[in-house]
């Protein structure tokens, strides 16, 4: 069992399996992208199934695969179905922009995902590809069609908002939604390096006193806390090691990040 020196039980992990995106969305990515990175610095497929099995060994029970966009990894689909294999977790989700899922919905399932999130801040065409900087929101409608056809339920869709959920955008998302059966997470806007964060609007994230999860990014840092510059690299010190001394030192709460970005994280 992990259990950090606050007494929170350390049950969940997210991994960030890519640096890459297929969209600019506003509140995450310059608009010019970033540069990026060599493939010899992003974890193979053997070394984050080797780490999420040591992690699952020591008390991780719930797993949640998040980029960059995790559907431009090559081979996603081997990788979640290397880890559904790892006995002992009891939730393996994904979180997506959408743009490929219609391509991978059904395979994802067949490899082993129980459910998906899917980030979609505004239903207006114009409005969403202002927001993106060009991505196609049929292209999310036809992806959440697919991920409930296939039975990654339940689908939960991820709303980035400046203020609250009363604002149009937000609305009109919310609409979609009830029409048809999905659950709405509102997220407001982050600054990383300035510290602003909140609890979501329907989830657990930000809600620092119950916090239980922890990160590793796709070049092998584990995190203990998405605001703060602390960071152990597997590499260098192992999987054990790591999440040890992750856990150790995990921030009683929130603060600021100062040498890291929402697209090399994960959120």
């Amino acid at each position: 069992m992990l259990c950090d020196t606050v007494g929170r039980k350390i049950t969940y992990l997210r991994i960030s399996v890519t640096d890459r995106c297929n969209l600019r969305c506003t509140y995450c990515m310059p608009e010019e992208g970033v540069p990026l990175l060599d493939h010899s610095k992003i974890l193979s497929f053997d070394e984050i199934t080797e780490f999420t099995r040591t992690a699952v060994s020591m008390g991780i029970v719930k797993v949640r695969l998040t980029g960059g966009e995790p559907l431009v990894r090559r081979g996603i689909i081997e990788l979640v179905g290397r880890i559904a294999s790892i006995e002992g977790i009891s939730d393996l989700s994904m979180t997506t922009n959408g743009q490929l899922l219609s391509l991978f919905a059904k395979e994802l399932r067949q490899a082993g995902l129980s459910r998906i999130n899917i980030s979609l801040d505004a239903t207006d065409p114009v409005r969403y590809s202002e927001i993106t900087r060009g991505g196609d929101v049929q292209k999310v409608f036809e992806g959440i069609r697919s991920a409930l056809e296939a039975g990654l339920e339940p689908v939960k869709i991820n709303c980035v908002v400046a203020h609250s959920r009363e604002e149009k955008d937000a609305r009109d998302v919310a609409a979609f939604a009830a029409e048809n059966g999905l659950q709405v997470r509102y997220i407001q806007t982050m600054d990383l390096h300035k510290g602003n964060f909140g609890i979501v609007d329907g989830g657990d994230g930000g809600d620092c006193p119950k916090c239980n999860r922890l990160r590793l990014t796709a070049t092998g840092k584990v995190k203990p806390c998405l605001f703060s510059d602390l960071e152990y690299d597997l590499r260098t010190l192992g999987a054990k090691n790591a999440l040890e001394m992750a856990v150790q030192n995990k921030p009683k709460r929130g603060g600021h990040n100062t040498t890291g970005e929402f697209f090399n994280i994960g959120g």
